[in-house]
């Protein structure tokens, strides 16, 4: 039963990845070339580093994450509400639920932004980078398959055919069903890339630091 559980749920993204193989595959170079792009920007143009950087120390943000390194399973929770909340609804879900592919455009913005943050400027950032990329292949991965359901929305609100309907409201509808198949295994992998990064951050990093 269990078994048959799993192949069900897997058989609905599994048949997004068949019909959608060429719009997946952009949808990966988009998200880890820009990532890989804003780090360049950021190493040649440091200013920019230090501007975005600056304003995650304003905010808050760089001190909430010093003060949670000791507990990493505090800090995995934390990393995991805000990959879901922030940037996995905030900024892929809802967006592409309004308008038919919004969430792809700001999803590229932000991931640029956040190439520019990561740039090893300096020794403690390239230190960083070796256990965070990790972190980022697989919580870019989770993103790139909700950018697939966004597509996958988009297009059957513009074209009810592809998901063979003719009304766009069913359409709508039937788009979102299969976007909502899309968060299955990009929650396993937002659990997967929470945990590491909290717990590499807390007990690699160190050891990478200090050798």
């Amino acid at each position: 039963m269990a078994i048959e559980t799993v192949t069900k749920t897997l058989s609905g993204p599994l048949a997004l990845f068949r019909q959608h193989a060429r719009a997946y595959a952009y949808l990966n170079l988009m998200a880890y070339g820009l990532v890989v792009a804003g780090m360049v920007l950021g190493v040649l143009r440091p200013e920019l580093n230090a501007m975005l950087t600056g304003s995650m120390d304003e905010s808050g943000e760089t001190g909430l994450v010093v003060s949670l390194l000791a507990r990493p399973w505090l800090f995995a929770l934390v990393i995991l509400g805000v990959n879901l909340g922030k940037v996995a609804l905030g900024f892929i879900t809802l967006p592409s639920m309004i308008v038919p592919f919004a969430g792809i455009p700001v999803f590229a913005y932000w991931v640029l932004t956040t190439g520019i943050v990561l740039a090893p400027v300096d020794h403690l950032t390239a230190m960083t980078l070796i256990p965070h990329s990790v972190t980022m292949v697989i919580e870019l991965q989770a993103y790139v398959l909700l950018l697939l359901g966004a597509y996958v929305l988009g297009l059957a609100w513009i074209r009810p055919a592809s998901v063979g309907v003719t009304a766009r409201r069913r359409a709508w509808v039937r788009g979102l069903r299969l976007f909502g198949w899309m968060w299955v295994p990009a929650l396993v992998l937002f659990v997967v890339g929470a945990v590491y990064e909290a717990y590499s951050l807390r007990y690699f990093l160190p050891l990478l630091i200090n050798s």
